[in-house]
């Protein structure tokens, strides 16, 4: 088996409804492009919710999002100036919950100027899928039939002519 190499990625942005779908994009963009095209879903999705609480809730909207695989593991790391984590997070509804159900793993710790929640998925070996769909095969009905054997004198012989069966000739017409 290959070895993967180590990727990382660091994004710096101030978050507003319409930046949170497009931070999603770009991240797909870049796990695609690492080849881990089967996690773009789950980290689009935990990602767009820890957003989503920054944007509804939080003071000062600047945050970093930053993501680094390892061959194994695709940790994903959100960062805002908020210090404290609110209770509604653990809630059934939470974000943590949420975020729980859609990683192996999650966790938080207090960063220098607010707190970083992060979360991991284990994914054994890069997704190497075409980008265009490959054409699909044909199936046993919309084979061609082999064509029958048949003798080779047969193939060879000439074919006989149909008897053409003799006519009256019209007459023509007198030239003046």
């Amino acid at each position: 088996m290959k070895s993967a190499i180590p990727c990382y990625y660091h994004l710096e942005v101030e978050v507003s409804p319409e930046r949170i779908d497009q931070v999603g994009r770009i991240l797909t963009a870049h796990l695609r492009h690492w080849g881990l095209g089967v996690l773009s879903e789950p980290v689009s999705r935990c990602t767009g919710v820890l957003l989503h609480e920054i944007e509804e809730h939080g003071a000062d909207k600047n945050t970093v999002v930053e993501m680094w695989w390892n061959g194994q593991h695709l940790i994903t790391a959100v960062s805002d100036t908020n210090r404290e984590l609110p209770e509604r997070h653990y809630g059934p509804q939470g974000c943590l919950t949420q975020i729980a159900a859609l990683s192996d793993g999650w966790g938080s710790f207090p960063a220098t100027h607010g707190k970083t929640i992060w979360f991991s998925r284990r994914v054994r070996a890069p997704e190497r899928a075409p980008l265009a769909p490959a054409a699909p095969a044909p199936s046993l009905r919309e084979a061609l039939e082999l064509p029958r054997a048949m003798p080779l004198a047969t193939l060879a012989a000439p074919a006989e002519a149909p008897p053409v069966e003799a006519q009256p000739a019209e007459a023509e017409p007198a030239v003046v």
